[in-house]
């Protein structure tokens, strides 16, 4: 790793951390489920393939479409063979129609899903995407992809049991994960120092509000929901978070730090902590405000704010320690997009080979060269100006250092983030509760585990 100036040490460890979950990987393909091709039959000849058109779907914009074009043109460099062509999408737009899409003989050939029941679960069961295992065994994926990572995309292979099984998509070599960030120059000119506990947050936030400054910019007209799983991380154990999105019965809602959360948030609003007439403020809007000046913290997913090179310096991110253990560090944190390959795929090794450049180390620089934090490889170079991806790094390598990486809440049912969603809007109302949206949450849950094992 070649990184210069004082922030060596801290973006060093930070990001040898992260590097670490990758020599302790498990198999993607499991001890459960079959893999519908054998790995003889596969090949990682690309040059060979001939002339190969693949088409690809993805979500990504700003800088993490950058990242993807930058990508796509190194690959079709290395295999003039290939032509990629791309579409992006609009996120809702993709993942509600992904599995029309996929049914289309002319539909993507690679596509980034989004994890869980809702989408991958729904494609694999449906037999609309690939099981990977035996490119898994080709390529080396089930020594290179983390545990924690490799069970986001797995399924048993009669699609009764997330988080094992068989892998259906593939990570990329960056990770996102939920963490607050803030205003550096906001905290200067309040003297407030960034804060390492979720008491020293609302202290700061107090202050901030008193100052005149909204403490926590936000928006919840088309979701909003970073902000309490950001919250849940604080409060629910690694161990329980993954129990319950995994399916077991024997976790409920409250047993995730999910009600404390609630409770927290609806504390924070009743204080006019979060942005006056949030409810009225879709993502998109509430994302530039903040990264207008509008808002000294926000929680968020990272890589999301689109910072140019020279906003790096003027935004940082807090990975917060777990409110009763501070020395235990639990964050939401995931690749960026599960990448899966259409059944109806006419060039499936060709578009595996492409899937394993997206987690190569080229992709892994590319990441950092962006703006974005690396997964799966440590040998990076991350220029010292980049002061925004170093204290990504150090937060993602502190959640790294407790094993506390944990999947997205809403992977749990195929409906959960719309519950998600209307119990939020309907608690700030005023016309649930707290514990009436614990209590949705589980009853969510249960309906779409007893659909699943239908």
């Amino acid at each position: 790793m070649h990184i210069s100036g004082m922030r060596r040490t801290a973006v060093v460890g930070a990001l040898a951390v992260l590097a670490l979950g990758a020599s302790a990987a498990c198999t993607p393909g499991g001890s459960s489920g079959s893999s519908t091709t054998a790995a003889s039959a596969v090949s990682t000849d690309v040059a060979g393939a001939g002339d190969v058109t693949l088409k690809v779907s993805d979500f990504w914009g700003s800088a993490e479409g950058d990242w993807m074009a930058s990508l796509i043109d190194g690959f079709q460099k290395k295999y003039p063979n290939v032509t990629i062509d791309r579409t992006k999408e609009d996120w809702s737009q993709l993942i509600t129609t992904l599995n029309l899409q996929l049914t289309d003989a002319d539909g993507p050939c690679i596509a980034s899903a989004n994890n869980g029941w809702g989408s991958l679960g729904t494609l694999a069961k449906g037999g609309l995407v690939r099981n990977l295992d035996p490119y898994a065994k080709a390529y080396g994926w089930d020594t290179l992809i983390p545990q924690t990572i490799a069970r986001q995309n797995e399924f048993t292979t009669d699609f009764t049991t997330i988080g094992s099984g068989s892998l259906f998509a593939t990570p990329v070599a960056r990770v996102s994960m939920i963490g607050l960030y803030y205003d550096v120059d906001k905290l200067k000119a309040l003297g407030i120092t960034p804060p390492t506990t979720l008491a020293e947050l609302e202290a700061a936030a107090a202050k901030a509000k008193a100052a005149g400054e909204i403490p926590f910019a936000y928006g919840s007209q088309d979701g909003g929901t970073a902000i309490l799983l950001g919250l849940q991380a604080l409060y629910g154990s690694a161990g329980s978070i993954n129990d319950y999105v995994y399916g077991s019965t024997s976790v409920t809602a409250k047993d995730t730090g999910l009600l404390d959360a609630a409770n927290e948030l609806t504390s924070w609003a009743d204080k006019g902590w979060l942005t006056p007439g949030f409810e009225g403020i879709d993502y998109n809007t509430a994302v530039a405000n903040f990264v207008g000046g509008q808002g000294v913290f926000r929680w968020e997913y990272t890589g999301s704010l689109g910072l140019s090179a020279e906003q790096q310096s003027h935004f940082g991110y807090i990975q917060l320690p777990q409110v009763t253990d501070p020395s235990t560090t639990v964050g939401v944190g995931a690749a960026p997009g599960a990448m899966v390959i259409s059944s109806r795929c006419e060039h499936p090794d060709v578009a595996a080979a492409f899937l394993d450049y997206l987690m190569s180390a080229q992709s892994a620089q590319t990441a950092v060269d962006h703006g974005m934090i690396p997964l799966l490889h440590s040998d990076v170079t991350v220029p010292a100006s980049m002061g925004t991806l170093t204290t990504e790094a150090a937060g993602a390598a502190a959640v790294g250092k407790s094993d506390g990486f944990v999947p997205y809440f809403d992977w749990s049912s195929t409906t959960m983030l719309d519950t998600l969603t209307a119990q939020m809007q309907q608690m700030y109302a005023g016309k649930t509760t707290p514990e009436q949206l614990v209590a949705a949450v589980d009853a969510d849950r249960t309906a779409g585990l007893a659909g699943q094992q239908g």
